[in-house]
Formats: C-alpha cells, structure tokens, sequence
C-alpha cells in the first residue's frame, strides 16, 4: 500500500503544481485535492478552498491529532529559467513553483492520513486539512476553519524541514511607523524640519536593541526596518517619512508584548498590522516529539514563519524538502524526499505510545 501511495502522491503533486494556485486563488487545485477523496471513497467537506477530513473512525474520547500542509504558492518570481507550471522531472529532481513550498509536504501528509484512514490502533483521531491562502495569511485559510474543527489537541504542519522536528518557530509583528517633520525649502528649512532626520535616532535603536529574553530554541528577537519612504522633490524637505519594520517574535514574547517595548522606545508612532502571527512551540516531553526522537530525527527552532501562527494547540512542524529552496528560482523537490516523507510521517504517528498520550490527557503539555 505504502509504494502505492508514494507513486499516487507524486502523480498528484505532479497535477497541483501544472495549476497556478496563487493565494486566494486555489479554486482549481482544491478541486484536484477533492478528487483525491472521491476516487478513494473517502469523506470530506469544503470550506473556502479549504479541504477537510477526518479519519473514518472518529472517536470523541480521543485526543485529535490535526495534520496540514497548504496548497497555494507564491508568485515565480523572475529569476525563472523554467516554465514555473511544468512538473519535470530531471535527475530524480520533480521542478515546478510549490513543488517545495509546500507540494511535498501536502501530498505526504495527505498519502499517511490515507494510510491511516480505516485504523482504529492510533493514539489520535486524524483531522486533514489542506489549507489556503497560507503564504499571504488571508483570511480564508486555516484560521477560518478552526472553529469548525472541534478541539485539536496537538498539530503536524507540513513544511520543507527536511524531515526534523521543529519544536518552535518565531512569530511575525509587522509594524507601520510615521516620522513628522515640517515641509519648506530645502535651502533655508531647520534639520529638525525633516521627517527623515527625525527618524534617525529610532532606526539607530531599532537596529541596536537587544531583547532580554533569548529562546534556547529560537534565539533572540530580531527586528529589520525592510521599508522606508519619504520626500517627492529634492528641494522639498519632507514632512512625513513612513517606515516597515519586521519583528520576527522568539516564544519567550507575545507579539503584544514585544510591541509595547518597541513603542515606548521610538518617538515616530508605530502601529502593529496584526497580533495574530504569535510564536509557537511544542514541548520536548510531548509523545508526538519523543516519537520522532526515538526515530533520530533532531529538533531545533524554525525562523519562518507557517500556519503554525494561527494554531491555539502545540504543534510541530516536519516536512519534506529544504526551507532554503522555498520561494527561490526553478524551484524544485527530490522525488526520494518525497518518499522519506511518507515514510517518515506514518512512522511518527504509528510510533505514539498510546500509554503516553492517555497518560498526558488534561496535562499542560498539551496547552501553549
């Protein structure tokens, strides 16, 4: 069943990256993940362009094990010397845009959730969802279906990890910030006029400032002013300068919390896009992370950032392929990857001790 599956996965991710699924665009390959579940007589729901399905034999006295991965890309970007939307394969390399990012892990997951289907001898009820809408974190993608999903104790996210345990990824805090000044010719105005100027002194802070609490899985807080604007005329001293800064947020902060130091630092007035992206992690005790240990696979805290952000759960994130080739040109996944993937994900779940998940129920393991 397993070589199967792994030919039947290939072929699928084959078809999902022939089909532009950009974000908020993945009508037509929700359609081809759906067709998945219907040749197998499997059930599912739709929500959006969000597939959902549980394990034929749902048991309520379980704990629920959530297993996702996205089906949108990115837009190929220009450095593209291959058709983006041409599924080749050349030296056991499959190419094509979301082959890597997160093709790979999609159809693995999605081939393990088929593999455990009809069984009843696993620690966990399994919830599938292939979501949308991850890489621009819409509005439509998993954080809308969440609450129809019922209590999800602990998650599995799909994305290029190589297939090792990342145990904790840093949120993301995008903030817009606005320096004033005062408009006048740029031969006689004051350098106190000046919007730039008067940002000078926080961007020295914001590149200079070191957060106390360091993570000993994701490291220091790191904040990068990725965006500045101001002035139209060079003889027009600019009244207003808006800047961007990215804070990539470790789990010892909220995003909250790093956003009130960062405002009471700057004199330019920030606001945050949004609180939602926080941290996440999952503890090293849980059975789900002593399973892949006793499989040898290594942990560490991840920089980028995942579904994983809009998760309430604890939650590991593992997949096939490497983050570095996410989002690059002619894009690509090894086909061998793809099969380890498989391999791997079923294995992680069948190598639960049941006695550890029972014993952990109502645990704080299993709350962030």
């Amino acid at each position: 069943m397993k070589t199967l599956l792994k030919e039947q996965a290939i072929e699928l991710l084959k078809g999902l990256i022939s089909i532009p699924s950009f974000s908020g665009e993945e009508g037509s390959t929700s359609k081809l993940i759906q067709q998945w579940f219907i040749d197998r007589n499997m059930e599912f729901e739709v929500q959006q362009h969000n597939i959902i399905a549980k394990g034929k034999y749902f048991d309520p006295n379980k704990q629920t094990l959530l297993l996702n991965s996205h089906h949108d890309t990115v837009n190929p970007n220009k450095g593209y010397t291959r058709d983006p939307f041409s599924p080749d394969v050349e030296d056991g390399k499959l190419f094509g845009l979301g082959s890597n990012d997160a093709g790979g892990s999609l159809v693995s997951l999605l081939a393990a959730f088929t593999y455990f289907y009809e069984r009843q001898d696993v620690a966990y009820n399994l919830v599938f969802v292939a979501s949308a809408e991850e890489e621009s974190s819409g509005p439509n993608g998993l954080s809308s279906v969440i609450p129809n999903l019922g209590k999800i104790d602990v998650a599995i996210v799909g994305e290029p990890t190589q297939m090792q345990l990342a145990i904790a990824e840093k949120g993301l805090l995008v903030l817009d910030g606005h320096s004033n000044g005062v408009s006048g010719h740029a031969a006689h105005g004051k350098p106190e006029d000046n919007a730039i100027y008067n940002l000078l002194e926080d961007l020295y802070w914001i590149k200079n400032f070191e957060f106390s609490k360091v993570s000993e899985t994701l490291g220091k807080v790191k904040m990068t002013v990725a965006q500045i604007e101001a002035g139209k005329q060079h003889n027009v001293i600019p009244a207003h300068c808006h800047f961007v800064v990215d804070v990539r947020v470790n789990d010892c902060y909220s995003n909250q919390e790093v956003f009130e130091i960062i405002q009471k630092n700057l004199k330019a007035k920030v606001k945050a896009r949004s609180f939602r992206m926080n941290s996440s992690s999952i503890p090293m005790e849980h059975p789900l992370v002593q399973s892949g240990l006793r499989m040898d696979r290594k942990t560490y805290g991840s920089p980028t950032l995942s579904d994983q952000a809009v998760l309430t759960c604890p939650s590991l994130k593992i997949g096939p392929g490497e983050s570095l080739r996410s989002h690059t040109a002619d894009e690509f996944i090894y086909i061998d990857e793809i099969h380890e993937g498989i391999d791997v994900y079923i294995q992680l779940i069948e190598g639960i001790k049941i006695e550890e998940a029972y014993e952990t129920m109502g645990k704080r393991i299993f709350n962030r």
